[in-house]
């Protein structure tokens, strides 16, 4: 059975943030994320596996100037 696309809701709800945070690390740390129509769609396994590679705690531009 192939794996469901999840919706931005979703994705902030499997990993405990705020859906704002999920838009922002898909334009600053490069979040893996499917843009379909106006609807961006994600796959869980994708998700996880960019934050066992430090995705999620890359540094921005934001924090490298600081």
């Amino acid at each position: 059975m192939a794996e469901p696309w999840l919706s931005a809701d979703d994705i902030a709800a499997h990993l405990g943030i705020t859906k704002d945070t999920v838009y922002t690390w898909i334009a600053e740390k490069a979040m893996p994320a499917h843009k379909v129509g106006r609807l961006w769609k994600f796959q869980a396994s994708e998700i996880d596996d960019w934050v066992r590679r430090g995705g999620a705690s890359a540094s921005t531009r934001d924090e490298d100037a600081e």
